[in-house]
């Protein structure tokens, strides 16, 4: 009896003093989370200043700074190591350990890890400051991906002209950094395996919080792809009208320099010659924005007016004061690529946009703009906290506004749209422009990350690298280079996601679940009813809708203080990713598809590619 007495006592005592130590990790973590957000933004603002003005200084302040960031995690690693947490009652100081468990990259030595971020900055400055001469006027040789390049690839019809600019961008663009590249997943693997994880697949893959997230994935891409070859068959049929058999086949892939995007990732920029009802008028507002003055400043001012409508957070002073929505014109090297920026300290956040004013780019803003209304709703949180659900969510809270915004009922209540009828044609039409965007990126995202899971796992030869990625950019979407590719050359990179080390599964998630998000708002705005033909889906507009906006309060504010299902749940009811939304959604466009492929002899799928050859 006495020895069960002391036993009894002896665990008493062992539980008051692990519920003295959790009351101390929680004061531990309220002074954590200040020191941290200090620290982070002081190294945002280094890495501001180096990517709106890419320069040696500004690149050895950046990489310094982030170096002693990472010196402090290690730190706060070591500490936290003390507490026995995984026993504490209490939920939120579990996860927020959790949260802090893992470094990335930073888990790497001293000298590895500044080894690490040189060889980042070298991929993402050789990205950035990629100039081509013009394929008309050899001796002008300062073309620059953003705007010039990209406009050519988007407007050009000339086939030869557009595989001009694609072999060069890629060669210097991709081919240049491949022994960056390379060690940069030598120090990925390593980095993933200090955080206990057997590969840098994992680690990313592990903030999604669920083992069977790539599988879920893997199950709704198979559920998508019907519609993805019908639109591509389609593709492929109107494009080898307009340029003739000997440039596109007829059960090939195809050559990835017609569709109207450097990499292919979405084929809007081919509407005008490949859309059905060619007499039907296909929305874009862009010259109509010219004629009416619109500004960089306006269309951000208009994003800002669509959250505030449906009273979310209105963009502070500091994003006004602080932002660069405009290309500099002093000569400054940056980088373009439109990107939303968190300081980490109450209202400065900022947007770095080249903007340009076009319908695809007032679109874009919208996006943009969403990324920081997300961090507006929760920066009262812990610092640990200050991020999306998962990286997806945050992709999908701007898009879900672009869905609204490109409607036409959105798009005549701003004054941009008039005379517009739409009848089923026009509907159609509307929707395949709209697949153009959505569902022709699905296939590009997922080997995006499909691609760096299989180099980080060891599961490909060194000198199969190249040929790999065109392996599966042929499998999953059915294109193929315009030349043929080797593995002298190395084309990941020409992706500035690749040369800048950004997961790139957030975006396949974020279409998934704008959908989702899209069509549960649109339902709680009175905007769509499935049973009512006046309001279908791909015309809801949810500008003005309070009941939306409570709806996507309550999940903004949570930001990563819960697991990303309990961030839907309190959204929609919803706990489980799912791909109908979607297929609802585009519904009417995969019968139409079916029945003109059908009509007009169309081959669905596509024959293994021979662009790419090991030597």
């Amino acid at each position: 009896m006495r020895v069960f007495i002391v036993a009894l006592l002896a665990t008493l005592a062992l539980a008051q003093a692990l519920v003295k130590e959790e009351i101390q990790a929680k004061e531990y973590f309220e002074n954590l989370n200040k020191e941290l957000a200090k620290r982070t933004n002081v190294q945002t603002e280094a890495a501001w200043a180096y990517a709106s003005n890419i320069n040696d200084e500004n690149e050895k302040k950046m990489n310094e700074i982030s170096a002693e960031l990472a010196k402090f995690k290690k730190e706060v690693l070591s500490d936290n190591q003390k507490f026995q947490w995984h026993n504490y009652q209490s939920e939120d100081i579990k996860r927020q350990f959790k949260r802090l468990s893992k470094m990335g990259n930073a888990a790497l030595s001293e000298v590895e890890y500044a080894d690490f971020l040189e060889t980042k900055s070298a991929m993402e400055s050789n990205f950035a400051k990629v100039n081509v001469c013009n394929y008309k006027e050899n001796a002008k040789c300062d073309l620059e991906l953003e705007p010039e390049i990209e406009e050519i690839i988007g407007k050009s019809r000339d086939h030869e002209e557009l595989k001009y600019y694609w072999r060069e961008f890629y060669d210097k663009a991709g081919t240049a950094v491949r022994s960056n590249f390379e060690r940069y997943v030598e120090l990925n693997t390593k980095a993933a395996k200090l955080n206990n994880f057997t590969s840098g697949a994992e680690l990313w893959l592990d903030e999604y919080e669920d083992d069977t997230f790539e599988q879920q994935l893997d199950n709704i891409f198979a559920e998508i792809r019907p519609l993805y070859e019908q639109i591509h068959g389609y593709v492929r049929y109107r494009l080898r009208k307009y340029y003739g058999h000997e440039v596109v086949s007829e059960n090939g892939p195809i050559p990835m320099h017609l569709l109207g995007n450097m990499w292919a990732q979405h084929w809007s920029g081919i509407a005008d010659i490949v859309s059905p009802f060619p007499e039907k008028r296909l929305v874009d507002v862009t010259e109509e924005m010219e004629k009416q003055g619109y500004t960089p400043l306006k269309m951000f001012q208009m994003a800002d007016d669509f959250f505030t409508s449906m009273n979310l957070t209105k963009l502070p002073k500091d994003f006004w004061d602080k932002s660069i929505i405009e290309k500099p014109t002093d000569g400054r090297d940056l980088i373009c690529h439109a990107s939303a920026w968190n300081f980490y300290i109450k209202d400065d956040v900022r947007i770095k946009q080249c903007t340009r004013v076009t319908q695809e780019q007032l679109f874009t803003v919208h996006h943009e703009v969403g990324h920081i209304q997300y961090a507006l709703q929760y920066q009262h949180l812990p610092f640990v906290y200050l991020a999306g659900a998962n990286p997806g969510f945050h992709e999908a809270v701007g898009d879900v506004l672009s869905l609204s915004v490109s409607t036409p009922k959105h798009l005549e209540r701003i004054g941009l749209l008039s005379n517009y009828v739409r009848d089923d044609e026009a509907r159609i039409k509307q929707l395949f422009f709209t697949a153009l965007e959505k569902i022709v990126f699905l296939p590009f995202a997922f080997t995006m990350d499909k691609y760096r899971w299989a180099l980080f796992r060891g599961e490909v030869e060194k000198a199969n690298w190249n040929c790999e990625f065109w392996k599966l950019r042929e499998q999953y979407s059915g294109i193929e280079p315009p030349v043929v590719r080797s593995e002298k050359d190395f084309d990941p990179p020409a992706k500035y996601h690749i040369s800048a080390d950004i997961e790139y599964l957030r975006y396949l998630v974020a279409i998934i679940i704008q959908f989702q998000f899209y069509k549960s708002a649109c339902i709680k705005a009175g905007q769509y009813d499935a049973k009512n033909a006046e309001l279908p889906l791909d015309n809801c507009d949810i500008y003005g809708s309070t009941a939306a906006g409570e709806a996507f309060h309550n999940m903004l504010s949570l930001g990563a203080s819960k697991p990303w299902p309990d961030a839907l749940e309190a959204f929609n009811g919803e706990r489980i990713m799912s791909g109908k939304a979607i297929a609802e959604y585009f519904e009417p466009l995969r019968v139409w598809l079916e029945a003109e492929n059908i009509k007009n002899s169309v081959h669905i799928g596509w024959t293994a590619s021979d662009k790419c050859v090991a030597f």
